[in-house]
Formats: structure tokens, C-alpha cells, sequence
């Protein structure tokens, strides 16, 4: 049988969307995907015609790529099935809502939206209009992420009770970002949370809450959020959050909670010397062992499994397991194969990411960004659609 092939728009032409489309041109049977393939059939920049042409140029994506001038084009495109959506996070709400109006599938950058009520609204257009959605957290679907999850809910580990993760950069935030870029512009919804703090986040959930059965997933009952404000623009530069989850896993032992530390940074790193001497990003603790993820959080390439020394045994060996990139890709390709097979079978969700556990993370950020005094510009918290940013 010929593998179903999904046919994407691009909108926007920055770095993201290159790393994006890079990989979708990538021989899906290099990673063993023989029943998936991706065709970019347009690419859309908001700024010029021009700039999205100069796109499919340095790419190199095979004809017939159509170049648009603005995203109302791209998505009235009728050789387009899915739309991957490139913008900053401050226009996600209403590029998405755009795609889904005009009856797109959509894969949206993280974070989904600014805040839960218009991802929310998000969900609901898309059931409405039966049209698959999700949220583009790449590192969900690696290989590695997978494993990981795998081994907890096996009992590799015992009872998960605790999870550390961090994603931080250290950077001399005044020079390298100024009060401008997309990191730190709160017209852009800057800050370290949004754009970092949601792969910590997404570690502490795809581990203590996605390892559990659907039905026995809650939300943390406890959340305690520091935020550090840069002083140039009242973006956060720095948040640490405190989570109780009212459960474990992978067996939900009555009379037990885990807890969850969620760290990022934009002045000190995971990683100071980038040669990975500090080792995990991420410590996932349970009462047989830990398992250590090396970062980048987002893009980790190998995990070690530590088991607990037994009374009056030799303590077992540690198990430490590294993964490659095949076809020398960022690692991309795995969710855009998930969104191409999730519309070959007619599912509006992944299950590796369904919409309510999107939901649940941004409730997080919103707690988190209630508790650290953090709103961002009228126009860009609101629900209504459409709206000119």
C-alpha cells in the first residue's frame, strides 16, 4: 500500500519553520516510517511574497511549492491538507483559529496559545469543524521520550514520586536579547516560561501524568510558581514552579502524591560548559530507581536508568541508553509522521498529546503567571477572533 502522504502549508519563514521543513524532506523510511510521507505544497510569509519564494529557494523544496504573501492565501490553498503554524506565540491563537475557519488541520508551534482560554477555543473550533489539532511539542514524540515513558509505566522504576527538569540558557540577557526580541518583547508574549519553562513542564507531565490512564489523570492539586521579571521589559527571565500531583504512577497508590520541580532560565544554563559535564536536565525518581535524561530538555539524546541498591546485594549496573537522529534530521519529522497518520485515521487529537493535557499545561502557566503578576498586552491575552495584532 503507498504510504499517505501529507500535504503542508508553512506559515511563516523564520528559523523554526526551516528546521520544520528541512526535516519534512527528509526520506521518512531513513527512520523506519514507511507508511507516512509529507509533500510542502506552500509556504506562506506575512511580510513579503518575495521572502516566502527566497524560502522554498534556500530549502530546496521540490516543485510544485506555491509562495504566498499572507497567511489568508495560504490557507484558501486547496492542495494544502495541514498547516504548520511558524508565527510567535502571541499570534498563535489567531493564526490557528485562521487555518481551522478555513477548514485546515492544524499543527501549532508551542506553546499552543498565550493562556488555557484560547486554547480552549482552539479545541472547540476544531471538534466543531472536525479537523485534527495539536501542539507541536517535538520532544513528545522522539524515540527516546517514548522509551522513557515505556519504562514507567513497566515499573522499571517503582513508584514515580518526584520529577526535577530544567531548561534554561545562560545568556548576558541585555546584550544577546535587548528589549526587542521575541524572547523578552511582551508584545510578542515573551519570556523565559512560555518559550523554555513548557519543555520542563512537558517532561514533568509526560512523565507523572501521561504515564497514568486517561482516566485516572489530574490535574496538580498544589502549584507554588516563582517568576523573576527582566528589568527592561517585565518579561519573566527566570521561573521556578513547585507542582503536588494527586496521584503516582504508574500505579496511583492510594495515600501518595508526586511532586514535580520545573525550572528555567535565561541567565544561568542546564548546560554551562555545552559539553554535557553537568549531565541531567531532567531526574525522574522512583522508589526502584531514577531515570536521568541528559539535556537539552527539548532535544535530549540519551537517558541512563539507575536502579536502587538492594539490601545486601551488589548494586546493579547503570543502563545508559543514546539515540541518534536518522538522515541526519532535528528530530521534527516524528511529530509531523504523528499529525500525517493521525489524518490518515480520521483522529482530530494525538494521543500522545490530546488536547486536554495541552490544557492542563497552560492552567499551569496561567497559575503560574497569575502568581508571578505576569499579563501580557490586552490584544494578545484576548479570545476574540478575528483581531488585528
Amino acid at each position: 500500500m503507498a504510504p499517505y502522504n501529507a500535504r503542508w502549508g508553512i506559515m511563516a519563514t523564520g528559523w523554526i519553520a526551516e528546521v520544520f521543513t528541512r526535516d519534512l524532506l527528509i526520506d521518512p523510511r531513513l527512520r523506519g516510517a514507511d507508511d507516512v510521507s509529507h509533500t510542502v505544497t506552500a509556504v506562506a510569509s506575512s511580510s513579503s511574497k518575495a521572502r516566502a519564494e527566497k524560502f522554498i529557494a534556500d530549502l530546496g523544496v521540490p516543485a510544485p511549492c506555491v509562495a504566498y504573501g499572507s497567511y489568508e492565501e495560504l490557507v484558501a490553498d486547496p492542495n494544502v491538507d495541514i498547516v504548520y503554524i511558524a508565527t510567535p506565540h502571541s499570534h498563535h491563537f489567531q493564526n490557528a483559529m485562521l487555518a481551522l475557519e478555513a477548514g485546515k488541520h492544524v499543527l501549532c508551534e508551542k506553546p499552543f496559545t498565550v493562556n488555557a482560554a484560547q486554547t480552549k477555543i482552539l479545541c472547540e473550533t476544531a471538534r466543531r469543524k472536525n479537523l485534527f489539532l495539536m501542539e507541536a511539542v517535538w520532544t513528545r514524540y522522539f524515540p527516546l521520550s517514548i522509551q522513557v515513558r515505556d519504562l514507567i509505566q513497566k515499573g522499571e522504576i517503582g513508584e514515580v514520586l518526584r520529577v526535577i527538569a530544567d531548561n534554561s540558557f545562560g545568556d548576558d540577557v541585555e546584550e544577546k536579547w535587548g528589549t526587542k526580541h521575541r524572547m523578552v518583547n511582551m508584545d510578542l508574549a515573551g519570556g523565559a516560561l512560555l518559550d523554555l519553562g513548557i519543555y520542563s513542564l512537558t517532561w514533568v507531565f509526560q512523565t507523572l501524568y501521561h504515564t497514568l490512564p486517561p482516566s485516572q489523570r489530574k490535574p496538580p492539586s498544589a502549584i507554588s510558581a516563582h517568576l523573576t521579571p527582566y528589568h527592561l521589559t517585565g518579561a519573566d527571565e527566570a521561573t521556578t514552579i513547585l507542582l503536588t500531583f494527586p496521584t503516582t504512577t504508574p500505579s496511583n497508590k492510594p495515600n501518595l502524591q508526586s511532586q514535580a520541580v520545573s525550572m528555567t532560565h535565561l541567565r544561568i544554563a542546564t548546560d554551562p560548559d555545552e559539553k554535557n559535564s553537568s549531565r541531567p536536565a531532567i531526574r525522574i525518581q522512583g522508589t526502584k530507581g531514577e531515570i536521568q535524561v541528559d539535556g537539552p530538555a527539548f532535544r535530549p539524546e540519551r537517558y541512563r536508568l539507575i536502579p536502587r541498591k538492594e539490601p545486601g546485594k551488589d548494586a546493579a549496573p547503570v543502563k545508559e541508553v543514546e539515540f541518534q537522529f536518522p538522515g541526519d534530521g532535528k528530530g521534527m519529522y516524528w511529530e509531523a509522521d504523528e499529525a500525517a497518520r493521525c489524518l490518515r485515521d480520521g483522529k482530530l487529537e494525538s494521543e500522545g498529546l490530546p488536547w486536554e493535557e495541552s490544557i492542563v499545561i497552560m492552567e499551569v502557566m496561567d497559575e503560574a503567571r497569575r502568581q508571578g503578576g505576569l499579563t501580557y498586552p490586552e490584544k494578545i491575552e484576548s479570545t476574540v477572533y478575528p483581531l488585528q495584532l
